[in-house]
């Protein structure tokens, strides 16, 4: 299949964001990509919208009513389908803090859909339970503990090597051993969920953690006096999640983390099983959330829990919050890919996924309004064919 797009985003060198050119698909995988148009006839033309990557979401918890926590390889395969229906063409599951013997469960049936390899599941992200609980937010308080080896030693094994991502508070006694255990096993580590001050986030990072968890949200907040998490993630350049939901986040607060992240900058949805059900009571990690107006909170404390977002909304935002467009595409397909070893994501590159998508028109203050949508192009994406709505 060929296509010819009025304005590619994710082609790097070959293409610059936004200009003309066009893609070969080739059983499901982008076999070339040029600027300006094909030598042949496109099977597909697009003269408006853009043409990017699909969407790579690395902190994810569900969607649809599906619940990646759940243990259940239909539920989690749901909540991946309600995703790829917004545009995710790759995703993390995210498990919040549970007990060691629910987290390996669920670490299984995660790795049972990534190995078969039937969704946009790519893997599992510890977020928990290694965190603190001054700032544990939407965690269960109940089954935090500290860094322990052989409790790792078994979540890991238990993920039977598709653990990609994990979060931990680096201000925890054996947090810094962690991290190298971490690293040693190809574990990316993330910081969050911590009242760490800056200096004591600096080992950690020299040890090697290059992810932020949802910048400023489960943190000690940045201070002039004091930076903390947030002013060492964004001093020492790792990579930046944020919930662009315009709840998590003030616009202005957003804008602040794209100018000094840059193209470190993650959008990711925290999304949770609630996002696109009607309002009402759910749970999140066994704990009881209320959703009301499309802000999900725990019932016990109204902290927030999550979010409803899809990738495709959170691109929407960026982009009301005075970001380009290229910009928040990059901060939703190449940066998060990049940010955790998803190389075939992200990117339109020869050799990368070759499912794509067609972006609207960016018009106005409603870039994804009635009639925009993004829309898969190129090789069919997977939908749920007949399930929970």
């Amino acid at each position: 299949m060929l296509i010819h797009a009025a304005r590619l985003l994710g082609a790097g060198d070959a293409v610059p964001d936004g200009a003309e050119g066009w893609v070969r698909i080739e059983d499901a995988r982008v076999r070339a990509v040029g600027a300006g148009t094909p030598s042949g006839r496109a099977d597909l033309e697009f003269a408006d919208g853009w043409v990017a990557p699909g969407f790579v979401d690395i902190h994810c918890h569900g969607g649809g009513g599906g619940d990646v926590a759940s243990a259940d390889p239909e539920s989690i395969r749901h909540a991946a389908r309600y995703h790829a229906r917004h545009g995710t063409g790759a995703m993390l599951a995210s498990l919040v803090t549970a007990s060691l013997d629910d987290l390996c469960a669920q670490l299984e049936a995660v790795a049972d859909v990534v190995e078969a390899g039937d969704t946009a599941v790519r893997g599992a992200h510890l977020e928990g339970p290694f965190l603190s609980h001054a700032r544990c937010g939407a965690q269960n308080p109940a089954h935090l503990i500290l860094p322990d080896m052989p409790a790792f030693e078994r979540l890991v094994e238990a993920a039977r090597g598709t653990l990609r991502m994990i979060t931990v508070a680096p201000e925890l006694p054996g947090a810094l051993d962690l991290v190298r255990a971490a690293l040693r096993r190809d574990v990316t580590v993330a910081l969050g969920h911590t009242d760490a001050t800056y200096e004591q986030c600096l080992p950690a990072i020299e040890a090697g953690a290059t992810v932020a968890t949802h910048l400023f949200n489960g943190m000690r907040p940045l201070h002039h006096r004091e930076p903390g998490p947030v002013g060492a993630a964004l001093d020492r350049g790792l990579w930046c999640e944020v919930i662009a939901d315009g709840i998590h986040l003030h616009p202005a607060v957003l804008r602040m983390a794209a100018r000094a992240a840059s193209d470190r900058l993650v959008a990711v949805t925290d999304a949770i099983s609630a996002a696109g059900l009607p309002d009402g009571r759910h749970e999140l990690g066994g704990q009881a959330v209320v959703v009301t107006d499309g802000t999900a909170r725990l019932a016990r404390d109204a902290s927030l829990a999550g979010s409803t977002l899809t990738m495709r909304a959170a691109v929407r935002r960026c982009v009301e919050a005075g970001m380009s467009v290229p910009v928040a595409v990059r901060a939703a397909t190449r940066s998060p890919s990049v940010a955790a070893g998803l190389d075939a994501h992200g990117r339109i590159e020869p050799g990368a996924d070759g499912r794509l998508l067609h972006l609207g028109s960016f018009n106005g203050a409603t870039p994804f309004g009635d009639g925009e949508a993004a829309r898969w192009v190129g090789t069919p994406v997977d939908v749920d064919p007949g399930g929970r709505r």
